[in-house]
This record gives structure tokens, C-alpha cells and sequence, in this order.
């Protein structure tokens, strides 16, 4: 994909008319940038304050709150190893925005007006109204790089990169790729892209279809016509037009750029209709989604893409991960979820900046720092800033369900992204 999109953006008049209503104070300005006088907003000798905004809990049931989770298991780790320069990280949680626009502006103004604090990491949300007063307050902020306002803003990254592309950006291509090495290639070989039927979804359908095209693939059915709102009760439509869509018979693969509730009936449709072919989507990669039987066997078999190093993977700093989880959970095992690791890497991303930028931390220092910013061999792979504000940082990897268990079946690989038009 270059960007599993959980769901890219809210609707543009939603956003222009949330942004209108909620236009940023200007009574929080934190100082002049630098000036001694004038301390950075949520910086003291001993400290820095940071929140985040997360979807704890929706409409649909689906909830991000273990992204909170992943962010404190970072910070606590940060904090055990001296700080940031001397300074703990005073990270006092996150924000629930209900994936609800108006939610997501007010969590970030509570954050900046009444908390005071430098930064908000992680942000993690399917809307991120928010995000223009935040760039104007010039709050440094971190999340997963699946929406819009991730790619370009000065102040806002994308843990992974931007997952978003523009006309000069590019594509990555870590999904079709992956789904290639599983078929044995992709010459000959169809591909169905099913999403919801919002500003999100079409522009999911949009970057998919260049991405599988241009690894090969005929796009046999790319469609964004699944309801946004309400997951539906019938999906033997959908299954009928997409079993006929490769010159009337099934197509090779199956991705769906939808949440977890709709990927459930869409599956299990399919293959009460008989299909055998490659199930794929970019969002249940969840041990706790395998409690329940039925949601277990809806989900088996299929791939499901990763941008992160997989919890299968022998990677030392996946061990490091998992330990620092346990000591955030009070030494308890707890199952591991790709909402925990967006919470971690998102605070990550910041702790390795602030690192870069020295004692005076202030907002212009911070961004002066990010933007000669690159490191390499993370759990996400090499890290470069500005590019990763345009940009996705390339790699990920597929894990499959299979028999109760996820078993990875692309490794964590990084593939060169193409131009996207």
C-alpha cells in the first residue's frame, strides 16, 4: 500500500467546518521560540509534558486504547534510563476523541489550553480534525501516518512515515509486493480492493489500484461501496459482483482497506461463497480478536499487512518491546496488538528527536532538529526526516492467521516506493 490505511480521512467539508468552528487561540502562545525568558509550554528544568489522542472507544465497538498503552511502556522505559537530557517525560495519557471530529479538535485544545503540554504523542484516531490548531500552535505530534495531515504539516510525523500520498509523493509498496510472494507473482494474476464508501475509503481504492497495477497485477475490481456508517447485515451483493469480477470468475486476491468489524462479514461471506483464493487487509493483527470462535475462524488464512517488524520476529529490539509492554502492564502478561506498538513507536519517534535537540528544547529547536533526523535498524526500519513528512519510511511485512495462531508470512522487508499520480 503504501499505507494501510485504517481509515485515511474524515470528510473534507466535516474537517473545513470543524477547523472554521475551533479556528486556535492565540492566548497559549508558549513564547518566542529561544528566548530564554519565555520557557517552551510544557518544558521545566525537570520535565516534559506530552498527552496523546486516541480512539478509546467508537461507535462500531473497535477501539485504539492500548496505543496508550504502548506510549506509556516507552516513556517509562525513557524515564528509567536518566530522561531527555535530565528532563522525565510526565506523560499524563491520552485523550478518547470516540473517533468523533469535534472529540478530536477538543482533546487538542484541552491538551494545549488547559494541560500545557509540548507535545501530543501518540495521536491515533481515524479523524484528526485537530490537526491545524495544533500546527499552528506549533505542537510536535506523532502517530500513525494514515491520514492526510500527517504528510506536510511541519510539526506533525508519522511514526512510520506518511502513508498518505500526494501528487510528488510516493507509493509503498510493501502490500502488492507481498501479496506477489505469496501467488508465486503477480504476472497473470487479479486483485479485488474493497473499501468503505468515504472520502477514506475512495482514496484508499485510488492508491491501491496504482500500487497492485504497477506491481503487475490486474485490478479486476476496485470498488468503494461498502457503507461508512453501519456494517451491513447482507453482503451477498458484494460477494457476487467481486466472485465475477475477473472476467467472470473469482480473483486471485481479496484485499479489504476496511476495519475489523467489515473485514468479519466480508470474509466469512466469501468463503461461504466458496472462495479460495487470498484474503488480506491491513488491520487484524490482534490476539485478542482470536477470543471468540466465530471471529477466529472468520479471520483464518487471512494476511494481514504489517508496517512494523512482526511480534513473531527475533529481532533484539522486538524482545526489548515486549519487555518494556510487561513492565507497563505491571509485569503481566498481556496480548500483544499493533495499537500497543503505534502508541511505542510514536512516542520513540519524539524521545529520538527531542535527544537530537539538545537541552533548550523549544519548538523551533525541536523542529530544527527533526529536520536533519535519520537513524536506522528500528522496528519500523530506517528513519529520515523531512522525507518521512512525504513520504513512507518503505518497509513492512505480512503475518497470516493460521490454526489460532499468526505466523509470519512476507518477512520485514523494504521495497523502493513508486511515484504516485
Amino acid at each position: 500500500m503504501s499505507r494501510p490505511i485504517r481509515a485515511l480521512a474524515v470528510a473534507a467539508a466535516a474537517l473545513a467546518l470543524v477547523s472554521a468552528c475551533n479556528s486556535p487561540s492565540r492566548g497559549t502562545d508558549p513564547g518566542k521560540p529561544g528566548d530564554a525568558t519565555a520557557p517552551a509550554r510544557g518544558v521545566t528544568d525537570t520535565s516534559i509534558k506530552v498527552g496523546g489522542i486516541v480512539s478509546m472507544t467508537s461507535s462500531s465497538g473497535y477501539s485504539k486504547k492500548d496505543t496508550d498503552l504502548g506510549a506509556r511502556a516507552r516513556y517509562l522505559r525513557a524515564n528509567a534510563e536518566g530522561g531527555v537530557h535530565g528532563r522525565s517525560i510526565d506523560y499524563i495519557g491520552a485523550e478518547d476523541d470516540g473517533q468523533d471530529p469535534g472529540k478530536n479538535m477538543a482533546a487538542a485544545r484541552k491538551l494545549v489550553q488547559q494541560d500545557k503540554v509540548f507535545a501530543v504523542a501518540p495521536m491515533s484516531s481515524v479523524t484528526f480534525s485537530g490537526a491545524d490548531f495544533l500546527e499552528q500552535e506549533k505542537v510536535p505530534t506523532f502517530g500513525w501516518g494514515t491520514l492526510p495531515s500527517f504528510c506536510g504539516p511541519k510539526y506533525i510525523y508519522g511514526f512510520n512515515g506518511c502513508l498518505v500520498p500526494s501528487p510528488g509523493g510516493t507509493i509503498n509498496q510493501t502490500w502488492p509486493e507481498g501479496i506477489a510472494k505469496i501467488l508465486g507473482g503477480a504476472r497473470g494474476k487479479s486483485v479485488a480492493i474493497v473499501a468503505n464508501d468515504s472520502d477514506a475509503g475512495k482514496f484508499g481504492v485510488r492508491t491501491f489500484q496504482q500500487g497492485f497495477a504497477s506491481a503487475g497485477f490486474e485490478v479486476a475490481y476496485a470498488k468503494a461501496s461498502v457503507p461508512a456508517t453501519a456494517v451491513p447485515s447482507d453482503w451477498s451483493a458484494y460477494v457476487k459482483e467481486i466472485l465475477g469480477s475477473a472476467g467472470g470468475r473469482a480473483p486471485d486476491a481479496v484485499v479489504s482497506v476496511m476495519q475489523t468489524p467489515n473485514n468479519i462479514g466480508l470474509f466469512t461471506a466469501l468463503k461461504r461463497g466458496g472462495y479460495k483464493g487470498v484474503l488480506s487487509d491491513p488491520t487484524d493483527y490482534d490476539p485478542g480478536l482470536l477470543a471468540k470462535d466465530a471471529t477466529r475462524q472468520a479471520l483464518d488464512g487471512v494476511h494481514v499487512l504489517l508496517q512494523f517488524e512482526p511480534f513473531e520476529s527475533t529481532n533484539p529490539k522486538m524482545d526489548r518491546f515486549k519487555a518494556d509492554i510487561r513492565a507497563a502492564s505491571g509485569g503481566q502478561e498481556v496480548p500483544l496488538n499493533m495499537h500497543m506498538l503505534t502508541g511505542y513507536m510514536s512516542a520513540d519517534l519524539f524521545l529520538s528527536i527531542a535527544q537530537k535537540a539538545g537541552r533548550d528544547l523549544t519548538p523551533t529547536h525541536f523542529q530544527n532538529a527533526a529536520q536533519s533526523f535519520s537513524d536506522t535498524d528500528t522496528l519500523v526500519g530506517a528513519r529520515t526526516l523531512p522525507k518521512g513528512q512525504k513520504d513512507s519510511f518503505g518497509c513492512g511485512a505480512l503475518v497470516q492467521l493460521r490454526n489460532g495462531a499468526y505466523e509470519v508470512s512476507v518477512p520485514f522487508t523494504c521495497h523502493d516506493p513508486i511515484p504516485f499520480k
